[in-house]
């Protein structure tokens, strides 16, 4: 199963206008050929747009030939997602115009890295630029990895930062092969909680995750209402900080997980397909904003690519009913679950709600096993990313 990562390289130079001017130049490039696409009314092919376009890329906006190649696949990818979001009345079809923050680069053709440093193509040819190279990053320098396209970002601050993307085979256990699995129940109230095969059991990060967001929250309130310059200048000063902190949480939550299923020798870890939830449930006035600032795809990327590189499987599994079917006789009822607590009107079956969740998810997921073993398969297909994970154009 192939792993993919992105490091992040910060770029070690004071002089930044080559970049500041190749970065702009292939922004007009996007924007021009922006506006070609949305006069047809539709995508286009990248090969046949590509046809239309590159002698004004070459000519009017001085890209190199890679640079031109890239700008046509990156606005075609895009609005292939716009076209996709108006079919599920998600957006309408617009003019998608891009801001001067990034550049895809291609391995070999427009960025190559020896050592501490990185090679860069710009509008005056390739461009040396040294980065800070720190311990974390050496096993993914030393050849066992291989390079994909790759981004030049540019920061808020002005300074520049390289993601890197990398990838590698990871060997993992086949899910017909498997006979511990874990199932993986995501929430608000906990983060997390696990449940494995044997029923072992654990909770992560109870409410930690939801008083930081009424935290926060209930500072900007105060800050916007108050309307002042230095209530302006904090709330700048503000921007971002919880959505780091929540990333940081969920690196260490997914973290705890993936170490919790090796410590039980877990071959498949299941996860909850959680596809347009925000969409279909419907929540009280006071808990949108948490309900819509959960993070649950991040935290369940974490744990996949956590977990892969341990040798573990993830499989995504539906959720429905999981949290109101009793996992001893199989009864499904709203009644069963009250709150946190669940007690099954059938047979009086009481546990913990999200930890009947987690069984439920870990029973589904060894279905998948035997639905597997019954087709002659060794692994579920690849899951395609949905459109609720598809990130919304740049405007």
């Amino acid at each position: 199963m192939l792993t993919v990562k992105t490091i992040i390289l910060k770029l070690d130079c004071l002089d930044t206008g080559i970049l500041d001017q190749t970065i702009q130049a292939y922004t007009d490039g996007m924007n021009y050929v922006s506006t070609v696409v949305y006069a047809l009314g539709k995508p286009k092919g990248s090969v046949a747009l590509q046809k239309e376009v590159y002698p004004t890329l070459r000519e009017a906006f001085s890209l190199k030939s890679q640079m031109a190649c890239n700008v046509v696949r990156q606005v075609t990818g895009t609005y292939r997602t716009l076209q996709q979001q108006v079919k599920i009345k998600k957006s309408e079809w617009q003019e998608i115009e891009f801001t001067p923050s990034s550049m895809t680069c291609s391995f070999k053709r427009d960025f190559t890295i020896n050592g501490d440093q990185i090679g860069i193509t710009t509008l005056e040819g390739r461009k040396i630029f040294r980065y800070f190279r720190y311990p974390y990053m050496e096993k993914y320098l030393d050849n066992s990895w291989k390079f994909g396209a790759s981004k030049l970002v540019k920061h808020r601050d002005g300074t520049y930062y390289f993601h890197l993307c990398c990838e590698k085979e990871a060997d993992t256990k086949a899910i017909t092969e498997s006979s511990n699995f874990m199932g993986v129940d995501v929430g608000q109230n906990f983060l997390a909680v696990a449940s494995t095969t044997d029923k072992k059991c654990k909770f992560f990060c109870g409410g930690e995750a939801k008083n930081l967001r009424n935290i926060y929250s209930n500072m900007r309130k105060r800050l916007q209402s108050k309307g002042t310059r230095s209530a302006r200048r904090m709330l700048k000063h503000l921007s971002g900080r919880e959505r780091r902190l929540m990333t940081d949480m969920n690196h260490r939550v997914s973290k705890e997980i993936v170490e919790f299923a090796v410590q039980n020798d877990v071959d498949v870890i299941g996860l909850e397909e959680l596809t347009g939830i925000r969409d279909t449930t419907i929540t009280h006035k006071k808990q949108r904003y948490t309900h819509h600032s959960w993070a649950f795809y991040e935290l369940q990327t974490f744990v996949e690519y956590k977990a892969k590189d341990r040798g573990i499987t993830t499989v995504y599994i539906d959720p429905a009913y999981t949290s109101q079917t009793c996992p001893r006789c199989k009864h499904i009822s709203k009644n069963n679950r009250h709150r946190k607590s669940f007690v099954c009107e059938c047979c009086g079956f009481a546990l913990h709600a999200d930890l009947i969740g987690a069984r439920n998810i870990e029973s589904r997921a060894r279905t998948v096993r035997y639905n597997l073993e019954v087709q002659g398969c060794s692994q579920p297909p690849i899951r395609e990313l949905s459109m609720d994970r598809v990130p919304s154009p740049g405007l």
